[in-house]
């Protein structure tokens, strides 16, 4: 594991440069989801394969702008999914944006995930890494140094409400005007790494995007975004749910699935389970 947390330092340092440097416009590509790539997304993607595909212990990648995953090496044991820059459209107005990886052991399987990571680009760079605990590391000239351990609150003060609201169900909007209505501060830039990494800082609260009535599975993916999060909040001390189920518990058919997600402290999302099975029963 070693081996792959260097790797993603190195990555972070190229990516912060290619942000710093790098043609922000549109490219004339398209992703897996039919949306035109920036030029940035292109780089990050080409920049986190270079690195991985130099680790023996990788097995196979997928990227979420890609349709279909790379065998790097049939012999490695490690399968990572990875998000070469959520949020890049935020580049052009300066916002922080990020890359999100999911490293699973034998399988893309959220049940064989066995470490997760993000790096914020921001103001600083900062990456967080889960595995038996949920650290803080904070890049420092040419390396990352270790900054502290997170531990998230019962019950944090954050909303991050995500999705159109016109398209919410009734029953989420009253959960979400619930925490507002209990003081709860508004938290949403719009990418997922920037709003989550708060939550995380700020010691708690709700990170939501349901499903809608135009997007009836959720929008976030579940190898690239969801189980990767799911994994680093319950490795902080919070918990995951798509309003049902456990989010570690749900399968994955195709390597860009998605689903509903809740990611906060344990309080809010128990709040989130009691409102969406009291719905399901009417």
């Amino acid at each position: 594991m070693t081996d792959i947390f260097s790797a993603i330092q190195r990555t972070a340092i190229r990516i912060k440069d290619a942000i710093d440097t790098k043609d922000i416009g549109y490219s004339q590509q398209e992703n897996s989801s039919g949306e035109t790539q920036l030029q940035l997304d292109i780089k990050c993607d080409m920049i986190i394969q270079e690195e991985f595909s130099g680790v023996a212990s990788i097995n196979t990648v997928a990227s979420e702008e890609k349709e279909k995953e790379i065998v790097l090496n049939s012999s490695g044991k490690y399968f990572i999914a990875y998000d070469p820059l959520d949020g890049s459209s935020l580049v052009d107005v300066n916002l922080s944006v990020g890359s999100i990886f999911g490293i699973y052991e034998k399988s893309f399987e959220a049940k064989n995930m066995v470490a997760s990571c993000y790096v914020v680009f921001g103001p600083r760079v900062e990456m967080v890494f889960a595995h038996n605990k949920t650290k803080l590391h904070l890049l420092q000239g040419e390396n990352f140094e270790f900054v502290k351990e997170i531990r998230l609150g019962e019950k944090g003060k954050l909303n991050a409400p995500g999705g159109t609201q016109q398209n919410w169900e009734p029953y989420h909007k009253e959960l979400v005007d619930s925490f507002f209505a209990e003081g709860y501060r508004l938290r949403y830039s719009g990418g997922m790494v920037p709003d989550l990494h708060q939550i995380l800082l700020k010691g708690g609260g709700l990170f939501s995007y349901p499903s809608t009535s135009d997007r009836p599975k959720g929008k976030l993916r579940r190898l690239f975004e969801v189980f990767p999060f799911a994994f680093i909040f319950k490795t902080a001390g919070g918990d995951a749910t798509d309003g049902e189920r456990d989010l570690m518990e749900l399968g994955c058919a195709h390597i860009h699935d998605t689903s509903p997600c809740f990611f906060g402290s344990k309080h809010e999302i128990q709040r989130v389970k009691e409102v969406y099975a009291n719905n399901k029963q009417r």
